[in-house]
């Protein structure tokens, strides 16, 4: 059975497709020895499919993990500049993706698989998938800023960002801090650091609290679990 080169190399848990789409154009994948750097490339079984110059099969069985990500991680397998990653938390020989990004002065939820489908389910905006993040900022925020945060602010110079629910969770008149809770469906990077910016309010702490309806209550920092099959079943449904 023929299938696209992108999606067998999701089913391989390298990637999600659009990533392996930009893998495929960046020349890193082979098939029968020969670089394919074209889309829409088909394989079977029988060929031999190389990323990276190693050679990758479908995953047999999928693993799907929820870490509570401390902050001084990078999001990524591995990193050029030699600092810690994500998966020197999880000790695992199976070969696991992040799916997405929190930038490493983040903490919070963050799901790692090896099944590239998943990975496309979570991450493809069609889906919007919430994501609640909890987030302590300097000053006090009023009520408009709130209502802008709900209607969408301007970041990226010309992009505005979709309704957003947010509620305020703690004023400290006394610090002069306060702590809200805002929930989107983009993934826009380091979108909620820079919708605060927005309403010119600098970011002290961001976590994630939660992916959909999948949270890290129960999870210390730095600490991971395998999903259930109810919080799976809540992604794909």
């Amino acid at each position: 059975m023929q299938e696209r080169l992108q999606k067998y190399l999701a089913s391989c848990g390298i990637a999600s497709r659009r990533k392996c789409e930009e893998l495929i154009l960046e020349g890193k994948v082979e098939v029968n020895g020969i670089k394919v750097k074209k889309l829409g490339t088909k394989v079977t079984d029988e060929d031999v499919v190389k990323y990276n110059g190693k050679e990758v099969k479908p995953v047999e069985e999928k693993v799907y993990i929820l870490l509570n990500k401390p902050i001084g991680y990078v999001t990524t397998v591995k990193d050029q500049f030699g600092r810690d990653t994500v998966l020197n938390l999880i000790k695992m020989n199976k070969r696991i993706v992040p799916v997405g990004r929190l930038d490493m002065y983040t903490s919070g939820a963050l799901i790692l698989t090896n099944d590239g489908d998943f990975v496309n389910k979570l991450t493809h905006p069609k889906n919007e998938i919430n994501k609640t993040y909890n987030v302590t900022v300097a000053g006090i925020v009023s009520m408009q800023d709130i209502k802008r945060l709900e209607e969408g602010v301007i970041i990226d110079e010309n992009y505005k960002t979709k309704p957003a629910k947010v509620k305020i969770l703690k004023i400290d008149e006394e610090k002069n801090i306060s702590r809200i809770q805002i929930t989107i469906h983009e993934g826009k990077n380091r979108q909620v650091r820079k919708m605060c910016e927005a309403i010119e309010r600098k970011v002290l702490a961001l976590h994630r609290s939660k992916i959909g309806n999948i949270d890290v209550n129960s999870l210390k920092i730095g600490e991971w679990r395998y999903l259930t099959k109810k919080e799976l079943e809540s992604i794909f449904i």
